[in-house]
């Protein structure tokens, strides 16, 4: 189902419209009619691009049955997605299964391949690729695709990296649709993963503390951000996140919203955390810039009128809405 608060907040890869029927995944005869079905269609992913009609508006990612055959996808790397209406598929008006529009996911080409765009699209005409974060910042494709293309790319990411059995090196097998790994020698069940990371906006009275990693253009300040540990519950990545990147004590916190993020596979959970310190001891392996930064000045920032041109990441971020819910009055 749609979080009606993400697509509130306008986050990106939210707001996937597919039931994904995982009840049916284990029927490997099930999954086969689904994929061959006429109203079957197919998300494409070639050397960690999205495979895009070209000049399409909004942009077209899925595909009939003809075009990911005539792309060489293989049907037995193909992951069931789950099943769309008519409308959310892009296919309003069409005659459609009353179980819905199956959708699947598949790479083409070998992932890494060092595809150069004009190449492809020579190879492929009427064919493009483009990064799914242009997709997203483009702001032309439906929230539903974009939270679609999340689950697609990082399923298609974690196949393409656990070919083979971590217990006893042989290889593996897809199997449950795309859902899991079966090693036919030992006997393991391997299953996607994706990586927790805390995100948080910490505050102290009229202030909030935000700062630069090095992947950050210069001028831009986001909130502080760490992977959740094995044996560490949300709060506690919170407070140690936040004494290890700029050494100030974190007291109250409180979780505010969540937002995939397929780079390649984590799930962003947002919090708002009450510093106890203000003095900041930052690691400057971490980030360039940390600073503490005034309600006032972070809306100007919001507005693109700070005096020294600073900034905030873009609203297809959590980082932005949890800065902004904040600056606005909201959290």
């Amino acid at each position: 189902m749609t979080s009606s608060a993400s697509l509130h907040h306008g986050f990106s890869y939210c707001g996937n419209p597919l039931e994904r029927r995982s009840e049916h995944r284990g029927d490997a005869e099930w999954v086969r009619l689904r994929r061959e079905a006429a109203s079957a269609r197919f998300v494409l992913f070639c050397a960690g691009r999205v495979v895009v009609r070209a000049g399409g508006t909004p942009p077209e990612i899925l595909n009939p049955r003809a075009v990911a055959d005539a792309f060489g996808a293989d049907p037995e790397d193909m992951v069931l997605l789950g099943f769309g209406d008519a409308s959310s598929v892009g296919m309003a008006g069409a005659d459609v299964p009353e179980e819905g529009v199956p959708v699947f996911a598949a790479r083409v080409g070998l992932a890494g391949d060092p595809v150069e765009t004009e190449a492809f699209e020579a190879a492929h005409p009427g064919f493009t690729l483009v990064e799914m974060r242009a997709l997203a910042l483009g702001g032309e494709i439906p929230t539903g695709h974009l939270g679609l293309l999340a689950q697609a790319s990082s399923l298609l990411h974690w196949h393409a990296t656990h070919r083979f059995c971590s217990r006893c090196g042989e290889k593996s097998e897809m199997t449950q649709g795309g859902y899991r790994r079966d090693c036919p020698s030992c006997g393991g069940l391997h299953f996607p993963r994706t990586d927790p990371v805390a995100i948080m906006l910490v505050t102290h009275g009229e202030d909030c503390l935000m700062g630069r990693p090095p992947r950050l253009p210069e001028g831009v300040f986001s909130t502080l951000a760490g992977f959740i540990e094995p044996g560490e519950t949300v709060e506690e990545a919170v407070r140690r996140e936040v004494h290890e990147e700029a050494g100030v004590v974190v007291g109250a916190v409180t979780y505010r919203y969540s937002q995939p993020w397929p780079f390649p596979a984590s799930l962003m959970m947002g919090c708002h955390g009450i510093a106890e310190t203000r003095e900041i001891v930052m690691d400057a392996t971490e980030l360039d810039a940390c600073r503490w930064f005034s309600r006032d000045e972070v809306l100007s920032m919001i507005a693109g009128t700070h005096p020294d041109g600073l900034k905030v990441p873009p609203e297809l971020s959590i980082a932005h809405w949890l800065i902004r819910d904040w600056a606005e009055g909201r959290g």
